[in-house]
């Protein structure tokens, strides 16, 4: 069945309903076609039987304090295009550091140590299409608990989130927000992980608990983000195309 015949066919069946004479007719115009096909591929990608879905990481300590209520105005955009999410808590308990023991390169179990949240976010992340990670600013830097969960994650399990988009918030009282987020977004370039913006840096304002509500700029830069997330997403599956062949890393060392 060539593309003009699959196309005809999936527009005769929309919603159950057969198409009339004159909608028909309007198959022999190439615009329209072009319009139709669109269409149709939304339709495809909305009765997929896999749903798309976004696993987000809340970094702070603080169950629902600030970066979780700037992480639920990302979640109410991508809602809203039916994609799937899940926020984890990092929580307030212990956190291990990498210690380049190097025991991950000989199992497929992740990172050995197994007390933390690290490997609950590899399995996620299996099935999950996209990472959203959220982290208060301290010292101008992420929660070091976070740094270290994803530094972990990546080194363990780079496979399981490579190629996949990402994207970084970060909140802070007063300043230090745009090299928290550099330093997010760091990792996710070095696993060829598409990073997704917004209309401004992804960053929101707030100190006491729920205050970064009434930054009005930086609600909307969240919802921004979602919206945008969720349009490379769809962009993504529709097409249907794996990502583009990797070569072989190359590693320097400039003292030799």
């Amino acid at each position: 069945m060539d593309r003009r015949d699959f196309i005809k066919k999936t527009a005769m069946t929309v919603a159950g309903t057969a198409v009339t004479a004159p909608v028909m007719a309007m198959l022999t115009n190439n615009e329209n076609m072009d319009l139709l096909e669109k269409e149709t591929e939304k339709t495809a990608l909305n009765s997929s039987d896999k749903k798309i879905k976004v696993l987000m990481i809340n970094g702070s300590p603080r169950r629902d304090g600030n970066t979780y209520i700037a992480l639920k105005e990302v979640e109410s955009q991508l809602t809203k295009h039916g994609i799937e999410t899940e926020i984890l808590q990092i929580g307030n308990g212990a956190v291990n550091m990498c210690i380049n023991c190097g025991n991950c390169r000989n199992t497929d179990d992740g990172c050995v140590f197994d007390e933390d949240i690290c490997n609950t976010i590899a399995t996620k992340m299996k099935t999950a299409d996209a990472m959203i990670v959220g982290s208060p600013v301290y010292y101008g830097q992420p929660n070091g608990g976070i740094l270290a969960v994803m530094q972990r994650l990546f080194y363990s399990s780079g496979q399981i989130v490579k190629d996949k988009p990402a994207a970084a918030i970060a909140i802070c009282r007063r300043g230090g927000a745009t090299a928290a987020l550099q330093t997010l977004n760091m990792m996710f370039e070095m696993m060829n992980m598409p990073v997704v913006t917004s209309q401004y840096w992804n960053i929101a304002y707030g100190s006491s608990k729920g205050e970064v509500k009434l930054d009005t700029e930086g609600m909307q830069t969240m919802r921004t983000l979602g919206n945008n997330m969720a349009w490379l997403l769809e962009k993504i599956h529709a097409g249907g195309k794996d990502a583009p062949e990797r070569e072989r890393g190359v590693y320097m060392n400039f003292i030799r």
